[in-house]
This record gives C-alpha cells, sequence and structure tokens, in this order.
C-alpha cells in the first residue's frame, strides 16, 4: 500500500477474545474475569442495531453496545490479518493497539486481579500478534497499583517486542508521587513509552457507588429525553470542561512533579482526549510562573497579626513572588513539545493551535474500530481537515512522531 503519507494511527484497539480471560486467568479468580457476551434482539428502531454485547466487570457491569456496524457487523477479535485489511481500508499504514473493554477491568484497586488480567493479556498479545509488530505496536498494560510487580512486568513486555506500556490515566495515587520513579526508570532504562488512555483507572471493586457506568447512565439518559436549556448547559460543561480535566491533572503532576525533568528519554502520549483544551492548558502552565507586565512583585496579601512586629508577619506575603519559584529548567511548555503526545481524532481546534502547543505534541488517530472514530471516513477527514497544513507537518502529525517514537519503518506499508 503506497500512500501520499506514512500514516500511523495512535488510537486503535485490539478486540479480545470474549472468553480470553475466563480461560486464562488463574482458576481462583475467574469467577470475577472481564468477560463478554454477545444477545439478539428485535431492532430497537425499525433498521436498527440486533446484535448486542454485554460487558461484565468490576465499575461497568452491565456497560451494553451494539455491534460495530461500521465494520460491516464483524467484529475482529484476535484477528490480527483483519485489522490489518481494516487498516488498509482506511489508509493506514500502522497502528498503535490498545486493550478494548478489558480496558475497565486493568486497572481497579484489586492488585491482585488487576495484574492478573494484564499478564494474561499481554500474553496473549505476545502469543498471536509478535508477527505483525512492523504494522502493530500493542500497548502493554501495566497495574501500577504494586511498584515491584509493575515494574517486573515493564521488563518482561519490553523483552517480549513490546515498545509501549499502558498505564491509567487515574492513577491510584498522584502521579508526581516519588513512588513511582522506579516505573518510570524501568519504562526508559528499557526504552518503552508510556501512553495513558482516557477512561483508565480509578475502579473500585467493591464499591458499587463509584460505578464508572453511571457516567454512560447519565449520557443514555440524556438522549432518551427532550432536550431542554438545563441538558445542553449540562452536556457543554461535560464535554467542553470536563473533558481537559483528567488529561491536564495528568500533564501538570507529571511536569510538576518532576518526571519529565528527570526522565528526559521517556515521552508520554495521551490517548482519546482529543486536544483543544491543549492550547488553554499549555498557556495557563506557563502563567503560573510569570510575573506579567504591571504587576507588582512588591504587592503584599494576607492577614496582620496585631499582636507580632511588622518584621514579623508569617500570614503576609508577596504575592507574585509565588510565580518565581518555579524549579526546573525548562518551562512547562517546553517540556510538553519536548516529551508528550496528544492524540486526536476529527478536532480542527487542535490542528489550528498547532504553533502554540508545537507540532509535535500533536498526534492522530482513528479510534478504529469504536463507533465515535474515524475508521472507514479517515481518507476523507484528512483530506478536509489536513487542507492548507503545510507537507513537513502535515507528515509529522498523521505519522511521522509516532513512527519515530515507536520505530516504524516507512518501507513496511510500501
Amino acid at each position: 500500500m503506497i500512500t501520499e503519507d506514512f500514516v500511523v494511527s495512535g488510537d486503535g484497539h485490539l478486540l479480545e477474545p470474549t472468553d480470553l480471560f475466563r480461560t486464562r486467568l488463574p482458576k481462583h479468580l475467574r469467577d470475577r474475569a472481564v468477560w463478554e457476551e454477545d444477545f439478539e434482539v428485535e431492532p430497537l428502531e425499525e433498521g436498527g442495531a440486533r446484535v448486542f454485547r454485554r460487558l461484565h466487570t468490576p465499575g461497568f457491569e452491565g456497560w451494553t453496545i451494539s455491534r460495530y456496524r461500521q465494520t460491516g457487523g464483524r467484529m475482529p477479535e484476535g484477528d490480527p490479518e483483519m485489522i490489518l485489511e481494516d487498516m488498509d481500508l482506511d489508509g493506514v499504514d500502522a497502528q498503535v493497539l490498545h486493550p478494548n473493554l478489558s480496558l475497565f477491568g486493568l486497572y481497579s484497586d484489586d492488585h491482585e486481579l488487576s495484574m492478573a488480567h494484564a499478564r494474561v493479556y499481554n500474553d496473549y498479545v505476545i502469543e498471536r500478534f509478535t508477527p505483525y509488530f512492523s504494522r502493530l505496536a500493542p500497548t502493554a498494560p501495566v497495574p501500577i497499583t504494586d511498584i515491584d510487580e509493575a515494574v517486573a512486568e515493564i521488563e518482561s513486555v519490553a523483552a517480549a517486542g513490546f515498545r509501549a506500556v499502558l498505564l491509567p490515566a487515574t492513577p491510584p495515587k498522584p502521579y508526581y508521587s516519588r513512588d513511582f520513579d522506579p516505573v518510570w526508570a524501568a519504562l526508559q532504562a528499557n526504552g518503552v513509552h508510556a501512553f495513558f488512555h482516557t477512561q483508565t483507572g480509578g475502579v473500585k471493586v467493591n464499591d458499587p457507588a463509584s460505578s464508572t457506568l453511571k457516567v454512560v447512565m447519565e449520557s443514555a439518559a440524556q438522549v432518551n429525553h427532550p432536550m431542554t436549556e438545563v441538558s445542553a448547559a449540562k452536556r457543554m460543561v461535560i464535554q467542553a470542561v470536563y473533558a481537559g480535566l483528567v488529561p491536564g491533572k495528568l500533564m501538570c503532576e507529571l511536569i510538576g512533579g518532576g518526571v519529565a525533568e528527570r526522565y528526559p528519554d521517556l515521552h508520554f502520549s495521551l490517548i482519546e482526549f482529543n486536544a483543544h483544551w491543549l492550547a488553554s492548558l499549555v498557556g495557563g502552565m506557563d502563567k503560573c510562573w510569570v510575573t506579567g507586565i504591571g504587576q507588582d512583585p512588591d504587592w503584599w496579601i494576607g492577614t496582620w497579626d496585631e499582636t507580632r512586629p511588622p518584621n514579623d508577619q508569617p500570614n503576609m506575603a508577596q504575592l507574585f513572588r509565588l510565580n518565581e519559584k518555579w524549579l526546573y529548567p525548562l518551562m512547562p511548555s517546553e517540556y510538553v513539545k519536548r516529551q508528550f503526545h496528544v492524540q486526536f481524532q476529527d478536532d480542527p481546534v487542535a490542528l489550528a493551535c498547532r504553533y502554540i502547543t508545537g507540532v509535535s505534541t500533536i498526534v492522530w488517530g482513528n479510534d478504529y474500530p469504536h463507533a465515535e472514530g474515524t475508521f472507514r471516513g479517515s481518507r476523507e477527514l484528512i483530506a478536509t481537515q489536513f487542507a492548507g497544513v503545510p507537507a513537513e507537518e502535515r507528515a509529522a502529525i498523521l505519522g511521522g512522531t509516532l513512527a519515530g517514537l515507536l520505530g516504524f519503518e516507512a518501507s513496511v506499508a510500501a
């Protein structure tokens, strides 16, 4: 396949066999395995979907989706040849593949259960997909609820040929914690990079009230009720305001916690968050550490203690002096441009802001084979969305950056 650009999708999904974990987990854990089942019904509306799939896993028990009709109704579980056929159809030369529905069971507060799922998944990928690593780069999920075991799994998957590790977007403790330093060190030492996919982490196995499924239920309720002024406002708050909170927090913790400074060869890729929020975040992070024109660095604020002398007022401070306390040699935006990559699908704002965020900081992906992605429409999208983008920048965003990071060779698609 020869295309104008070497296209690397940063967001594809490897559909696991529905019984993978029920058959391969240690026997004492199989009754709590992530598993899926299909069922068929009369269409909910004329000409609509007939086949549905229900997910069973803590935090998402009951999640139900219709079959991916954009794939012609087929579900390419465990079939790399089918994935390659679909890539050729969509104009994708190489693809990063993340877990599919097992994403929701890999990062819970039950470490034994999460790590068992991760090992089964990673062993399965090695067994089934290794011959296809020239065009496919599966990410290896690694729970980080036990640091020693996480490091051991990183070393194991790196030795098996993985080029990327998938960590939870919502970690068990903030990413600025020094407890994670062995994880970053192991990634850097083994030449693999960190990926973070949306909707990962934060699942509490024994706390039904924390179920992440409630987000889906709230969305369904909005669809099934008339649109009102209130629901219109709530939808935009959720989609436009809250959407950037998790990835923004993640980036602030990694940069503010000094992880990017201490591990300069390690790259961090944030997947399926889109990137329209990124320019605002970059501007805001840098603004924290700059005293602006007209701002008086000698401006004091606080509470005055009448019982203490004027030269001993611990509750008074020069507010803008805080802006001068940045810890590191580079500004936050410089770390973003050097080590971070945020994947988008259909996001013209992200593309328009590339000179603010950095061209190498945004990468494209089609979210194969999900219904919310661009699969089967990627060629048209790229032609439209990248119109007017200089060839060198287009090439970097569509594939060059990820190809360089993960070692894809353009010749494999020829």
